[in-house]
């Protein structure tokens, strides 16, 4: 699926590829967060295969102009989950935000497991 959008120029299309790519890179990016990881190892299987890289560990659900993300992560061990948590939420709302112009509804943050 995609997010559309129409403006005084034409229509705008953004697949859910590329808003998870956006996600994918904010998440790495901060604080605490050690690596991305698949839901589930069928997921990883299938990301083996796909030529197209990025995107990994994030799930995009799109209704109508919102975004739902989902996130799966491993953070490093001895930060507090709850704070690392909350900032990866407010980085990935708003540079997805920024990125598409439309509106984030949720984003869910799942702790897979702890690093050293």
């Amino acid at each position: 699926m995609s997010v559309n959008t129409n403006n005084a120029y034409g229509k705008i299309s953004i697949s859910d590829l590329a808003i998870a790519k956006v996600a994918s890179n904010t998440a790495l990016e901060s604080y605490g967060i050690v690596e991305m990881v698949s839901r589930r190892f069928t997921d990883s299987l299938s990301l083996l295969f796909r030529k197209e890289s990025g995107g990994k560990g994030i799930k995009v659900t799109t209704s109508g102009n919102r975004i739902y993300v989902d996130v799966y992560v491993i953070i490093k061990y001895g930060v507090s989950i709850g704070a690392v948590a909350e900032s990866l939420k407010e980085a990935i709302k708003y540079k997805v935000e920024g990125f598409t112009g439309m509106i984030v509804d949720t984003v869910n943050v799942n702790v897979i497991g702890v690093k050293l």
